[in-house]
């Protein structure tokens, strides 16, 4: 997500609740949260915002973004890790040194995200995975090609690593890893995918069998693994994915399949930027502009998908204006839409760190709809 990454694609061409107990406020204490207690009364919902890794790592920038989230009645920060660019802000992973992917935005990780907690909110570090432009171009062994054996990049001229290279799943859980050492009560995993914002028809991989059969059969073995190296250390974990894998059930030909990815991870955070939404999908003539009706809707469906499990649920609301001015009233529509349908967590997407914190419902348990 990065501004770039956080625009990555106009979705692609139209694919035609369990109610969970809350405590609000960013007093609560995270630490002893565990997603997947068979008590669900025991649950808190995590609602926070995206923050860039240039922004966590400036003191002062995170000492105003704590007390907008006080302020707010918020609990969770999501910090970025590793970007699209492949640029991340991890010290001491060998490959990182190799390829010279590591860049000094957080010099003190350990501090910064001591600083989150000790005000009482839950850190996720956000952790892109196949969009890596720097690893590719540098490891070429490891990216996905074209044809005529050149590299192979999006309409925005960036190139994607394999994701059936193990090296590739290696590199990535590595980071993870040392995040997680570093303190982070959850990893979330972004672009966990194939390439879909280019001419995907050309493009090759170490399988010469590639199909969409394939493709969600190593997603699911990534998170296997990933999960088998994380959990040990005590992090939760998370995937974000397309908007319409709420909906759609064929992969989207990017290999995500909703349900199948969920039971691995303990939230899914589909990212459902109205903006990114084709016009006419769920028969709304403009969704950009109606994001309450988009949001409904597609939560709608995730919560039938997944059942007792859309407890799982924890959404991107866009709070960033593309082609529609986003005020409060349309942050705050997908907030609304969101609990209407039983979905209580959410995190806020902003490239800029800027957040429309009056669009924040506050007392939010105590409001009637």
């Amino acid at each position: 997500m990065s501004l770039s990454a956080a625009l990555p694609l106009v979705f692609l061409s139209s694919f035609a609740s369990a109610q969970t107990a809350t405590v609000t406020g960013s007093s609560a204490t995270l630490s002893s949260y565990e997603a997947a207690s068979s008590t669900q009364t025991q649950r808190i919902a995590l609602r926070g915002v995206h923050m860039t890794g240039w922004g966590a790592g400036s003191p002062k920038m995170r000492r105003r973004m704590i007390a907008d989230l006080k302020a707010a009645q918020l609990n969770a920060v999501v910090i970025a890790l590793k970007e699209f660019d492949g640029r991340m802000f991890v010290k001491g992973v060998p490959l990182a040194r190799e390829v010279g992917s590591y860049v000094n935005a957080i010099p003190d990780l350990p501090q910064a995200v001591g600083e989150f907690k000790a005000a009482g909110l839950y850190s996720v570090g956000r952790i892109v995975l196949f969009a890596d432009d720097l690893l590719a171009r540098r490891r070429p062994d490891l990216a996905v090609h074209g044809p005529d054996g050149k590299l192979w990049t999006n309409y925005k001229g960036v190139a994607w690593v394999d994701p059936y290279r193990k090296e590739v799943w290696d590199y990535d859980i590595e980071i993870a890893s040392k995040a997680a050492a570093a303190g982070f009560d959850e990893i979330q995993f972004d672009y966990i995918r194939f390439p879909a914002d280019g001419d995907t028809n050309l493009c090759r991989y170490s399988r010469a069998d590639h199909s969409r059969k394939t493709a969600a059969a190593a997603l699911v073995e990534f998170l296997i693994l990933a999960r088998a190296r994380l959990k040990p250390l005590g992090v939760k974990l998370s995937i974000a994915v397309f908007g319409l894998t709420t909906t759609v059930d064929n992969g989207m030909g990017i290999g995500q399949h909703l349900e199948r990815m969920a039971g691995l991870v303990d939230f899914v955070s589909p990212m459902m930027y109205p903006s990114h939404y084709h016009k006419g999908e769920y028969g709304i003539p403009n969704p950009n502009k109606d994001p309450y009706k988009t949001i409904h809707l597609g939560l709608r469906d995730a919560s039938e998908k997944l059942g007792a499990q859309s407890w799982q649920l924890r959404p991107y609301f866009q709070d960033f204006s593309l082609g529609v001015r986003y005020g409060p009233d349309k942050v705050r529509a997908q907030i609304l839409a969101a609990k209407r349908v039983g979905v209580e967590s959410w995190i806020l997407w902003n490239p800029q760190n800027r957040y429309t914190w009056s669009a924040v419902p506050k007392e939010e348990n105590n409001e009637k709809d």
